[in-house]
């Protein structure tokens, strides 16, 4: 019942009868099992490696079983923080991966690859006009830019209103700045009455496209989008990329939910700040990657710090992992 947490069934097993019998000693609830004293002993050496037992301050080297309400909830907050530790490290591989994998595409000179480079604004944005009018089925896209005009957002109009029209399924991951842009907000609504589906996370690691899981448009410099792009089909890289989104998709938050605050009583934005943080990110890096002004990101931090009563970011960091709010790193 419980070996998700870690205890097996012989374990659970010794665990509740010690809450049940309290003062029984190892031979005692040996007997009531039906096991030997060695297998209790075993059983308790495993509940104290969870924090389950621990020893009784009324019979010294007697162990006493921890209530569950105690001993269950720090087992889960551990549990959540180790997993928390592994998501954040799974996101600073898929945002790695990514710009990895556009930049090898940026630099790779190799004839018939399956990648197609785009230098310049105007080439990149009329391939792009090319591949929406072309798309059958479905489309998946990061955009990572945070608000953008209204006259931006009414001039894409068109073509997603064509594309959604004609059957294509179409999926778009914003950040979640973008729900204090009334503009944005009310493209995304267009979009969605259309049938489109809008989500949106604290951050992205680059903007991308992919078109009928068939080929997938990457900036070459995800720092300088208007650099140049390039188009892969190579179907190894495009099985990743459509994984990539996909993940990304279901950790993210349809555009018209309230956004909620975690046990911390922090909302994604400020979840993802304490992490870059941490990292030892500035405000412009963290506005950047949230998608917010600088004055933003800093008000944010600032605010995260004077939660903590830290004086330093490093600090901050610090504090942070010590009450729980951030994973410490292995």
């Amino acid at each position: 019942m419980l070996e998700s947490l870690g205890l097996d069934h012989s374990t659970e097993a010794a665990y509740r009868a010690m809450l049940t019998f309290p003062r029984h000693g190892v031979d005692e609830l040996g007997e009531w099992l039906g096991v030997s004293a060695e297998a209790v002993r075993a059983a308790q050496g495993t509940l104290a490696g969870l924090g389950l037992v621990t020893e009784s301050f009324e019979k010294p080297g007697h162990l006493r079983a921890v209530s569950p309400e105690l001993g269950l909830e720090t087992l889960l907050a551990r549990q959540s923080a180790e997993l928390a530790a592994h998501q954040h490290r799974l996101e600073l591989s898929r945002a790695a991966a990514a710009k990895l994998i556009s930049e090898y595409a940026g630099r790779s000179e190799v004839a018939n690859s399956g990648i197609e480079h785009l230098i310049g604004l105007d080439r990149i944005r009329e391939r792009l006009k090319e591949l929406h009018h072309g798309i059958r089925h479905e489309v998946m896209s990061f955009a990572p830019d945070g608000a953008q005009t209204e006259d931006a957002l009414k001039s894409s109009r068109p073509l997603g209103e064509a594309m959604i029209r004609r059957g294509v399924r179409m999926r778009t991951v914003y950040l979640d700045s973008v729900r204090n842009s009334p503009p944005t907000v009310a493209h995304a609504d267009f979009l969605t009455g259309l049938g489109g589906q809008v989500r949106t996370v604290p951050a992205l690691p680059t903007r991308m496209l992919i078109a009928d899981r068939e080929l997938a448009v990457l900036p070459i410099d995800s720092e300088d989008t208007a650099a140049g792009a390039v188009v892969l089909t190579g179907e190894g890289t495009l099985t990743a990329l459509c994984a990539l989104f996909e993940s990304v998709w279901d950790t993210a938050q349809p555009l018209g939910d309230v956004r909620q605050k975690d046990d911390n009583g922090l909302n994604s934005q400020e979840a993802m700040t304490l992490r870059l943080l941490a990292q030892g990110h500035t405000d412009e890096a963290i506005a950047k990657r949230l998608g917010v002004s600088h004055r933003t990101a800093r008000r944010i931090a600032t605010q995260l710090m004077e939660r903590l009563d830290a004086r330093s970011r490093f600090e901050a960091g610090v504090r942070a992992v010590q009450i729980g709010w951030l994973p410490s790193q292995p």
